[in-house]
């Protein structure tokens, strides 16, 4: 390996939106953003992905890819969902001193740094997790059919579902709904969109819930506060107590708090740091050989 690299670390963030590589030599930290990775979504272009960031690291830092892939790193991927799948991405990848998780523990040492918390994460997907004395525990984060409740997908697919509720006469007609309903050409255009959209494309549509619960949209309001009513829950089950800060993080995340028990609005903090960060930390923890 090239002495500049000495002591480096690299580190992948990847998610269903985007995938982000970085390496931290000598406190500097170089970065690149690519597309989506998600490992159970589609491996392979999840590899191509990681692959393509890591030689535009190289190129930036004129060395080879190889000296990169020796460097102690951390992987953390949305669908990585146990060790067989952690193997292959290491393989695929030629990394030789690698810890390849799923994406929660970077986003939690990312929020919260060494400190004890809890953190909601609310993008595409969603979990919640807390970490104390540096022990992590975590909920969620299950995927698009099983889980993820609270992400945007989520509020997507719920909005469209009361849109065609209000159809049937069983929910309120609200600007949200009469809003979906003309965008889609009515109840047959909801549905012919469900059938075939993508987690990505369910959460384009939680800006217009978020942008008409702040408006005082019932039905709108009414989503938000299952998502923040769920939140609470799972904090509840993972042990959090008054006094314990909380760290909503994640793209939709943010909109829960005026929704979620005062007890819960009044330890809100921003979070420290983002996942590439936690990435990059939890990098330099990785033992000599292998996680």
């Amino acid at each position: 390996m090239t002495e500049s690299l000495s002591n480096a670390v690299l580190a992948i963030d990847g998610g269903g939106t985007r995938c982000r590589v970085a390496c931290e030599v000598a406190g500097i930290v170089h970065s690149v953003e690519t597309g989506a990775a998600n490992v159970s979504t589609d491996f392979d272009a999840s590899v191509l992905q990681m692959k393509s960031g890591i030689t535009q690291i190289a190129q930036m830092l004129a060395v080879g890819v190889q000296d990169l892939t020796q460097l102690p790193a951390f992987v953390g991927l949305a669908g990585v969902t146990d060790d067989h799948i952690a193997r292959r991405v290491q393989s695929a990848l030629g990394l030789t001193r690698a810890c390849v998780s799923d994406d929660r523990p970077a986003a939690l040492r990312g929020a919260l740094g060494s400190q004890d918390g809890l953190i909601a994460h609310c993008g595409t997907g969603s979990f919640v997790a807390s970490q104390k004395d540096r022990v992590m525990r975590f909920a969620g984060g299950w995927g698009p059919v099983l889980g993820d409740e609270a992400s945007a997908q989520w509020v997507g697919r719920f909005a469209l579902a009361e849109a065609l509720n209000s159809v049937d006469g069983i929910q309120v007609t609200s600007d949200l709904t009469q809003k979906l309903l003309d965008e889609f050409g009515g109840s047959a255009g909801i549905v012919e969109f469900a059938g075939r959209a993508t987690p990505t494309e369910f959460g384009a549509l939680a800006p217009m819930v978020t942008t008409a619960a702040v408006s005082g949209d019932d039905v709108a309001r009414k989503i938000m506060q299952a998502g923040a009513t769920y939140i609470a829950d799972m904090a509840a089950r993972l042990g959090w107590q008054p006094e314990v800060a909380i760290c909503l993080t994640g793209g939709i995340s943010p909109y829960y708090a005026d929704y979620l028990p005062a007890d819960m609005q009044s330890e809100v903090r921003p979070p420290s740091g983002e996942p590439l960060t936690g990435a990059l930390a939890l990098a330099k923890e990785v033992p000599h050989e292998h996680c």
